[in-house]
């Protein structure tokens, strides 16, 4: 996904012509790849959503058992029931306690509650130990190389190879599968190369399907403030040909309240409301899931953008 950021002065000639902090990565699984015409950095919207933090409280409910991981300001609910993946950062099961130092992993693209503290139920959960093990969770390509370009599985015999179903897996199976990489030691190189102790498949997290297009007519878009309009002329990307504008400022003009989520916003007003969040092209419409053709990303330090169509949404 190519972003580029066009300058103001450059804006009215560029109109004529047409109408998701994220890790550096090769364009991989249908991801998304950004690059920044000021920076010349490629990015990524994350495959899954890191959470660390120590775990401070523990409640234990009917089906799940709530821990809330704290790191800093930052609070996060991390949720578990009995079929979580839960290991130490050696591939040894673990069992979550109070004081734990832990890194959860949720698939991002998974639907998530608007709700503060943020709720993850993540594919894996990481206990980190004094023991010097490192551990990666990623997309893997048919060589066995992560998103980023960072690390490479040399998968040998000592190699273990699970999945999170329980299934039989060999070494074919591991391309192009979402992976729990368990590892000690690596090359200097670029990517760093490995023979992981462990490797775990994900193969809970479901292929995706293609989108259904509507083939009804585009209605004609609903005229735009003229206020709205200067904010869309002077801040906007493009980014694969879809024109991306700043949420806050725009939803605000148009007399929504806006509210911050740590991954996204909250636009209301009156009995409509819309749940955005970065990384994830689907967003809540009142009760209902809705879908952006690009999805919603943190272009600039502070603003969220989102396609231009969702001023039209919002117009409506």
């Amino acid at each position: 996904m190519k972003m580029t950021k066009v300058v103001p002065f450059a804006m009215s000639a560029l109109l004529l012509g047409g109408a998701i902090g994220a890790p550096t990565a090769s364009a991989n699984e249908g991801e998304a790849t950004v690059i920044n015409a000021e920076t010349s950095e490629q990015q990524v919207q994350p495959i899954f959503i890191k959470v660390t933090g120590t775990v401070e409280n523990v409640e234990v409910r009917e089906n799940a058992t709530y821990y809330t991981v704290v790191d800093g300001d930052n609070t996060n609910i991390v949720i578990a029931n009995k079929d979580s993946l839960v290991f130490d950062n050696m591939g040894k099961e673990a069992k979550l306690q109070k004081g734990d130092k832990v890194s959860a992993y949720s698939y991002a693209k998974k639907p998530m509650l608007a709700i503060y503290p943020p709720q993850y139920n993540p594919e894996v959960i990481i206990v980190e130990t004094e023991e010097m093990g490192s551990v990666e969770v990623d997309f893997f390509n048919k060589d066995l190389v992560d998103t980023e370009n960072n690390l490479k599985l040399n998968v040998g015999e000592d190699t273990k190879l699970a999945s999170a179903t329980g299934k039989a897996v060999k070494v074919d199976d591991l391309k192009e599968q979402h992976l729990v990489v368990f590892y000690t030691i690596a090359t200097m190189s670029i990517p760093a190369q490995t023979p992981p102790s462990k490797v775990i498949v994900l193969d809970t997290i479901e292929k995706e399907e293609p989108v259904e297009v509507d083939p009804a007519p585009t209605p004609e878009p609903a005229p735009v403030d003229s206020a709205v309009q200067e904010i869309i002329n002077k801040d906007f990307y493009e980014v694969d040909g879809t024109k991306m504008v700043p949420l806050r400022l725009i939803a605000e003009k148009l007399g929504f309240k806006v509210e911050v989520t740590p991954k996204g916003a909250i636009v209301s007003k009156g009995a409509l409301s819309y749940t955005i969040t970065r990384g994830q092209k689907e967003y809540g419409y009142n009760k209902a899931l809705r879908q952006f053709k690009v999805a919603p990303a943190l272009l600039e330090s502070g603003k969220t953008y989102v396609p231009v169509e969702f001023v039209e949404e919002l117009t409506k």
